[in-house]
């Protein structure tokens, strides 16, 4: 059963609107004293539940930050990007601080420091009153209010760069501050998780740790992994875009950290790659939640709670046999038009990832699929097709949202060892990636001859930035992967010449058929597709339909440029404006430099 979020009991709602209201009286009152709620398992479990609600509130993660961060990249973009929007100016580069998506006192921010609010009240009850010592109920619960609260502060780090720094409950003197260098909030962080890595069990050690969407060991060393790698990144910092000059966040030490943290992961055991690529993601569509598999950590939403098929999976255009969520679900976002072609025909992924057709109208609630046009592709990683709940929510789904899986552990691991110890350190986790994406009868070549073959550092990495891509596309980790390898720009720019040959056919992109051939499957639904593949150019026989395979709407020039809007330098639009309420709100102590 999905561990839902809702508010754990009266008295948890008491505790947090108490603090909430009168955050001005020191110290903060509740319905039940602190000293009882954060001595007793049973009532702190209830307390850290409610570090989680602000996930899933309306313009929080649910309908704000999940549906637009992390677009547009080199491999992802919001479909309506050509479409000049408050909406599309969050993925195009040209946010603005009174986006009318995001300028709103219940927004993602608030929402954000809300779980830091409520974070701050459990670890101050746990370390006052609870001895939370590693191996005990308390301090299980304070190893997961550490890591929450660490999950609230990447994500505005990752969204905002600099942003105010609260590591304890609100009093008069903090009420108003001003933004801290994120390399302080880094090390808080680093330092947060070691320590709840000594308080949380493995994967399935516990049965608070059977399931994905509760902390576990596995997570919490392979977030510390990914944060360590982040921070030692390049970033736009207000004097330009540059690495940390803090000693302690340099790339010797953080790469070193994430390498040792990531092996631990590795070496334990207690998680691994599922079997297929596909059988991955219909798990995840059908909401398989035990913990030891690939997913580490997921954010939880409840059945009525929560958008990742409403916004990503393949576009539904009416409610149909598979699903009653509402009219033109899912398509918001999808692959860009290149990268199905820049797969290996033979890797598995990509099949899975990138999906040319969306669901028609439906005609006696049976829906077909229909091909759409060359720039119009939709992310196959989540399907309501897939799913084994009928969702009938008009304006949620109820499907979690993945954090981290166990495939970027390993690939953290490849990358750090590649700049630490060299190539043939890191071969051995690639190979473990490639290995899942390509059946056996080609693995000679595409695993092992293809990994021995890098035998420089640079071919390495070069060769974990497109792997990065073929695993992870639809995932949006690859703005903040972009970022860090300072690549943004760069690859941008790449994706609109890769972009302007496969709609010209030239290059890299000039077999690429301009003709598809279609008919329906037995099933009467699914389409037979022939001509997606270089060298299917010859007509299959009577039985199949001719499809024109080019580009539609826009003009392709336009389309193609607004992966981000003309005048804006990427590297100069790392991250989003604090909100205008949020600047107005501050006393004068927030600014957006």
């Amino acid at each position: 059963m999905k561990h839902k979020i809702l508010i754990a009991g009266m008295f948890v709602a008491s505790l947090f609107c108490s603090c909430s209201d009168d955050y001005l009286d020191a110290p903060a009152q509740s319905t039940l004293d602190e000293s009882v709620i954060f001595s007793s398992p049973d009532l702190a479990a209830g307390a850290v539940d409610g570090i989680k609600i602000p996930f899933a509130e309306t313009n929080s993660y649910r309908g704000r930050f999940l549906p637009f961060y992390g677009l547009n990249t080199d491999v992802e973009w919001y479909n309506s990007s050509q479409t000049v929007s408050d909406a599309s100016d969050l993925c195009t580069y040209d946010a603005k601080a009174n986006n009318s998506q995001m300028n709103t006192t219940n927004n993602a921010w608030a929402m954000m420091y809300s779980g830091i609010e409520r974070a701050n009240l459990c670890v101050r009850g746990l370390r006052t009153y609870g001895n939370p010592t590693p191996g005990s109920d308390l301090g299980y619960l304070l190893g997961e209010a550490l890591t929450l609260r660490a999950i609230y502060y990447a994500d505005l780090i990752k969204a905002f760069g600099d942003v105010p720094y609260r590591f304890e409950p609100l009093t008069n003197e903090t009420l108003y501050i001003g933004k801290t260098s994120r390399d302080e909030i880094y090390k808080q962080l680093l330092k947060d998780l070691g320590e709840a890595a000594t308080l949380v069990p493995w994967p399935g050690e516990t049965t608070a740790t059977s399931s994905v969407e509760r902390i576990n060991k596995a997570f919490v060393k392979g977030f510390r992994a990914r944060l360590a790698m982040a921070a030692s990144g390049y970033q736009q910092y207000p004097d330009g875009v540059r690495r940390s000059t803090d000693p302690q966040l340099s790339v010797a030490n953080m790469y070193a950290l994430a390498l040792a943290e990531s092996r631990s992961v590795i070496e334990s055991g207690s998680a691994h790659l599922e079997s297929s690529f596909e059988t991955f993601w219909r798990k995840y569509n059908q909401e398989y939640l035990v913990a030891g598999g690939e997913s580490l950590w997921e954010l939880p939403f409840s059945e009525g709670r929560g958008r990742m098929l409403f916004t990503f999976a393949v576009r539904h255009t009416t409610n149909d046999q598979f699903h009653a969520n509402g009219p033109n679900r899912g398509g918001t976002a999808g692959p860009l038009p290149f990268v199905f072609y820049d797969y290996d025909q033979a890797d598995t992924r990509r099949d899975v990832t990138c999906v040319p057709y969306k669901y028609g109208t439906a005609v006696n609630n049976i829906a077909k699929q229909e091909l759409g046009a060359l720039n119009t592709w939709y992310f196959g990683k989540y399907r309501y097709e897939w799913m084994t709940r009928f969702v009938t929510s008009t304006n949620d789904d109820g499907v979690n949202k993945i954090y981290m899986r166990y495939a970027e552990v390993l690939l953290i691991a490849a990358e750090a060892a590649n700049e630490l110890e060299g190539p043939s350190a890191a071969a051995p986790y690639l190979k473990e990636i490639r290995r899942r994406a390509f059946p056996a009868a080609a693995q000679a070549v595409k695993v092992d001859a293809y990994v021995n073959a890098l035998t420089s550092k640079d071919a390495m990495f070069k060769a974990l930035v497109e792997e990065n891509k073929f695993e992870f596309t639809g995932e949006m980790e690859r703005k903040q992967a972009l970022i860090r390898w300072n690549l943004l720009k760069t690859k941008l720019d790449e994706a609109k010449v890769k972009m302007t040959n496969l709609s010209q056919r030239l290059g890299e992109y000039a077999t690429v058929p301009t003709t598809l051939y279609y008919k329906f499957k037995a099933d009467n639904v699914s389409l037979d597709i022939y001509g997606l593949n270089r060298g299917e150019t010859a007509n299959p026989g009577a039985d199949y339909t001719s499809f024109e395979w080019t580009w539609t709407g826009t003009a392709t020039d336009a389309k193609i440029n607004s992966l981000y809007k003309a005048g804006m330098n990427p590297d100069n639009k790392q991250f989003w404006p604090i909100w205008q309420v949020f600047i107005d709100g501050s006393n004068g102590k927030l600014t957006n430099d």
